[in-house]
């Protein structure tokens, strides 16, 4: 029971990282039908942008954890945002009109050039971070085996969870939120009512790749080394997620990292890990089988 709780603490936090990234691409194929394979690269830049302000903060001094943490999370979510805003200038809108595989590619050039970007940039070792948030307490112990919960932890868990509250308050309760569903239902007629349909996509990517960048800076706490190359299978997971979860659905991202990082954490417990990723996307693929939209996805209805 105790190693089973272990591992359920451990599927959660990994959980709750992929459904942060999951978030970017469900919300970016709802509202234009299109899937954004340049936000893994996003993920990993904004690992990369903590990694550099942590850097900086010990340079000039800051050594009070909490406002170290929320500097580089504010930093790390600005200036990823920025790198959003400009995938979608550059790789979507001039191809918004064309046929539906010309994004498609150019989504995934420009998901090779921030790879090589921040390769060239950064270089290709691995950069390692010196543990920033230590400590913990054991919950459970029993039969020689400890439960082992982490502040890191907690701190991940409510962070994910507050952030989703929020932006489901936002989605919800704002302007924004009422002009990316009209956009979602049908941009022509959105903009015939007055909805700025440019500002509203480009604010979506924004958002994303702000929650991205909180996975990112979570990712460098958690794990402490980060490389050029995080963003690939990171992206993978996290598609995998929301097409699991339904994509276009925001609670549905987020039970899809849950899942995702609970099959992982649970499979590498008890079986090969090595064939972990192989148990993630076997059961994507039974639930498409028996559940074409994903767990809360809807059937996208075609009107004439």
């Amino acid at each position: 029971m105790e190693y089973f709780l272990q591992q359920l603490i451990n599927g959660l936090t990994l959980g709750a990282i992929y459904g942060l990234i999951a978030i970017g691409y469900t919300m970016v194929y709802g509202i234009i039908g299109m899937i954004n394979f340049a936000h893994g690269e996003i993920y990993m830049i904004g690992a990369f942008i903590s990694f550099i302000a942590f850097l900086v903060l010990g340079a000039i001094g800051v050594t009070w954890v909490p406002l170290a943490l929320a500097i580089v999370l504010v930093v790390a979510m600005l200036f990823t945002s920025v790198y959003g805003w400009t995938v979608e200038r550059l790789a979507y809108r001039p191809l918004r009109g064309s046929f539906r595989l010309a994004p498609l590619i150019s989504a995934i050039g420009m998901s090779i050039f921030l790879q090589n970007y921040v390769q060239l940039l950064q270089g290709a070792r691995v950069k390692p971070l010196q543990p920033i948030v230590t400590g913990g307490f054991v919950i459970m112990e029993g039969g020689g085996f400890s439960v082992y919960l982490s502040y890191l932890q907690i701190i991940i868990i409510v962070v994910t969870t507050v952030l989703m509250a929020m932006f489901w308050a936002i989605l919800s309760r704002t302007s924004f939120g009422r002009a990316q569903r009209a956009c979602q239902q049908d941009r022509t007629m959105a903009g015939l009512v007055g909805v700025n349909v440019d500002r509203t996509i480009s604010l979506t990517f924004v958002a994303g790749a702000a929650l991205a960048a909180v996975a990112g800076l979570m990712v460098t706490l958690h794990y402490g080394v980060i490389d050029f190359f995080i963003g690939f299978l990171a992206g993978l997971k996290a598609f995998t997620a929301a097409v699991l979860g339904g994509i276009g659905s925001l609670p549905g991202a987020m039970l899809g990292g849950v899942l995702i990082g609970l099959i992982e954490a649970f499979w590498s417990a008890y079986f090969d890990v090595e064939y972990k990723d192989v148990a993630a996307f076997g059961i994507l693929i039974l639930v498409l089988v028996f559940k074409p939209t994903g767990l809360l996805g809807r059937p996208e209805i075609e009107k004439v």
